[in-house]
């Protein structure tokens, strides 16, 4: 017999619950990078692992077990949330939609590019429709637009709208 989700129970205790920038903020990511357990040559060509993951110690050949790459991007997460946050306080006051849609730019693109960012103006003035306009400009990997970055941005954008 099928189990029913618990908010679709008649008569359930608990209301549904909305979700939390970190639970929203991973579910991008792993809807926009998939997870691969061996490092692999992103299509900008930068070294890459787990579900992302960019950087020192990230080589040829590298092999990391689920539980690795779950806890890297569970660290990371972590680290760009308080970047965000730290880089645009404003945020703090949005909801979690918008603080997780910056927060997958921070992911994909880094901390630098976002302060360096008309997006960031956009974002610390709260001037959210051209926030969503200025996202979608950033969808070029190595100098090519990669359909991959046109629909994470398109995923940002309508998140910047909530």
């Amino acid at each position: 017999m099928e189990q029913a989700c618990p908010q679709f129970l008649p008569n359930a205790s608990r209301a549904v619950q909305r979700m939390t920038t970190k639970e929203i903020l991973a579910a991008l990511i792993k809807e926009s990078e998939g997870c691969k357990l061996k490092a692999y040559r992103c299509p900008s060509g930068v070294l890459t692992i787990g579900w992302g993951q960019t950087g020192k110690g990230i080589v040829e050949g590298l092999k990391w077990t689920q539980q690795q790459a779950d806890s890297a991007l569970d660290a990371t997460i972590d680290k760009v949330l308080a970047d965000m946050f730290k880089a645009s306080k404003s945020l703090l006051n949005e909801s979690p939609e918008k603080q997780a849609a910056i927060a997958d730019f921070v992911y994909n693109l880094g901390i630098t590019n976002y302060k360096k960012s008309t997006l960031k103006l956009f974002v610390d003035s709260r001037q959210w429709e051209q926030a969503r306009t200025e996202i979608l400009k950033w969808n070029r990997g190595g100098g090519k637009v990669l359909p991959g970055l046109v629909k994470r941005r398109a995923k940002e954008a309508e998140l910047l709208a909530k």
